[in-house]
């Protein structure tokens, strides 16, 4: 009798550890399964020299200005779509899929180091023939854009920082950073989330970033959860994040920037901190800093249209300017209304 009963816990304890395993595991989904949902119209895919296959969408104006962005870590080129309704009338705005994001995906030899990020967004833009352009983007992908600025001079009219990486900063205990985030640091525990991926994970990341849950709907939740999902892309994240984190051959170079930059910033972000953007305000000659009330890591998608039209109005005085070549005090600066602030001082603004 007492056999049986422990024969019935144990058949009891492995249908129980097979219900959690179904429920948490989840092996990566296929082109097949994703391309209709987010690969459709504007998307188009370019192959590179490398063999990696950068998911692109070029919308927007297309005889306007060029606006290149880069999104964050382990987000997608779809998180800059507000900014492309706002400002796709005026501006052609090009959006890529990172390395080891979105429906790039893993790329052939692994590296999903800042730098080679930046040569990847180099040789797309040339792949579409750009030239002349601004290039802003968002945590990971704003320090992308800020390495790009440096090595590329010549080709970036103005950069557009948002709540951007590229400043050696040691992480805040008390710091609300997704659990998702910690695992992908964590050794061997990082593998095994390679397989084991519970949706819930993304919707706390996800809620985390954003002080306006409102914001924050299913259909959001489903694209970040798909997309990490994508073929290579845990593997790749598991790589990026084992990579030296406090890097400085960005933040030596920032003192002797000249292109005319722009700085958005939540404050109440709680991965990168807004003494940061106050920072970069320090050192960057000339840039203007906008900080929003009560918005959190993305301001693109929570304050679309404050931030949108910050762009705007930034964009506007640059083009100006590039126009009407004059002294540069002589220049109006159409970012005064909407930043409030000088080089490095702080410019709270409203996020309604």
């Amino acid at each position: 009798m007492v056999k049986r009963i422990f024969q019935g816990v144990g058949l009891l304890v492995v249908l129980a550890l097979g219900v959690i395993a179904v429920s948490v595991i989840r092996f990566d989904k296929t082109k097949e399964e994703l391309l209709p949902k987010y690969g459709q119209a504007p998307s188009q895919f370019i192959e590179l020299a490398s063999g990696a296959v950068a998911h692109v969408r070029d919308q927007g104006n297309q005889a306007g200005p060029v606006l290149v962005l880069v999104h964050g870590s382990n987000a997608s080129l779809h998180t800059w779509e507000p900014w492309v309704s706002e400002l796709g009338g005026t501006y052609r705005v090009v959006t890529l899929d990172m390395p080891g994001h979105g429906l790039t995906g893993a790329v052939p030899g692994d590296d999903y180091s800042r730098g080679a990020m930046v040569a990847f967004t180099h040789e797309v833009a040339g792949k579409l023939g750009l030239t002349q352009y601004a290039i802003g983007g968002n945590s990971m992908g704003g320090g992308v854009a800020l390495q790009y600025a440096q090595d590329y001079p010549a080709e970036v009219d103005a950069l557009i920082l948002v709540d951007a990486a590229g400043l050696p900063r040691k992480m805040d205990p008390n710091a609300k950073v997704p659990l998702g985030f910690r695992i992908a640091r964590m050794p061997v525990i990082n593998k095994v989330f390679q397989y084991v991926a519970p949706r819930g994970m993304y919707e706390e990341g996800v809620r985390k970033v954003f002080v306006d849950q409102s914001v924050v709907t299913d259909e959001m939740i489903d694209r970040y959860f798909d997309l990490n999902l994508y073929q290579g892309n845990r593997k790749a994240t598991g790589l990026r994040f084992a990579l030296p984190f406090n890097d400085t051959d960005v933040a030596d170079k920032i003192s002797s920037m000249t292109v005319p930059t722009l700085i958005l910033w939540g404050d109440k972000d709680g991965l990168i901190p807004v003494e940061n953007a106050y920072e970069f305000g320090k050192r960057i000659k000339g840039s203007k800093v906008v900080v929003y009330e009560n918005v959190g890591h993305i301001p693109m998608e929570e304050v679309a249209t404050r931030s949108a039209g910050d762009v705007a109005a930034f964009l506007a005085g640059v083009n100006a300017a590039k126009a009407s070549p004059v002294a540069p005090d002589a220049v109006p600066d159409a970012t005064e209304e909407a930043a409030g602030a000088e080089g490095g001082q702080e410019a709270p603004s409203s996020s309604q």
